[in-house]
């Protein structure tokens, strides 16, 4: 668990591993969601306090994104909690290849991106909100997709990229974790073991990620989740 997280500290992903391994070892799918949300509120916690210092960018703008999070994650959390366990088995993996298509086929951006136009920004929300549901209802892949989200439609760098989507991230598990709570859906003696883990390693995953090439990252974090999507689908998802 602490290698996960010092390795997904800046790729994303982490419940693409953590919900799968909680589903192998007898957690139930909807229990397994929802204490993986307890846990990734101090993953995201360690990790934001990691990346510490980072410009946010537009103040307005980071305002209107954790209002677009907060209310996109709590419509995605009620979500989880209406559908069925036999439905959550089909998604986990599903979304397990998405993300993995996703990382492969994604633009590399290199240097500093040029301004956005206007209609791109507006883009940009919806994206946001969009992606803000996914990450309340599970958030396997959320925070990558955030990424390529600020990159792509708000012109951020990087490394902003993902300092903003750890703050956006914690926003959302926040949410969605509060939901799950008072619907008695935690596992809170296993969500506190992971989660102090998760911190530990998160924020030394954030640490490092200033100083290490992201291509390395992003190579063996693919390879990571390729090699537990093919497992999942073939072995536990039956």
């Amino acid at each position: 668990m602490f290698v996960v997280c010092v390795l997904t500290s800046a790729t994303g992903a982490t419940s693409l591993l953590t919900v799968p391994l909680m589903i192998q070892f007898g957690v139930e799918p909807r229990a397994a969601i929802a204490t993986n949300m307890a846990l990734l509120v101090l993953m995201n916690g360690g990790s934001s306090l990691g990346f510490h210092g980072e410009d946010p960018g537009c103040r307005r703008r980071l305002w209107r994104l954790v209002a677009i999070t907060v209310a996109g994650s709590a419509g995605g959390a009620w979500l989880m909690l209406l559908l069925p366990s036999s439905a959550l088995r089909i998604i986990v993996p599903g979304a397990m290849l998405a993300v993995l298509a996703f990382l492969l086929v994604s633009p590399r951006h290199h240097g500093e991106p040029p301004a956005p136009p206007q209609w791109r920004l507006r883009a940009g929300y919806v994206a946001a909100l969009a992606l803000a549901v996914y990450g309340g209802f599970f958030s396997g892949g959320y925070v990558t997709m955030l990424v390529a989200t600020f990159t792509f439609f708000f012109g951020y760098t990087f490394l902003r990229s993902i300092a903003l989507a750890r703050l956006m991230s914690l926003a959302s598990s926040m949410m969605a974790a509060l939901i799950f709570a008072l619907h008695g859906a935690i596992n809170w003696p296993l969500g506190g073991i992971l989660g102090a883990v998760a911190f530990a390693g998160a924020f030394i995953g954030a640490r490092f990620a200033r100083r290490l090439p992201e291509v390395w990252l992003r190579r063996v974090f693919t390879s990571a989740v390729a090699i537990l999507a093919i497992k999942s689908l073939i072995f536990d998802w039956r």
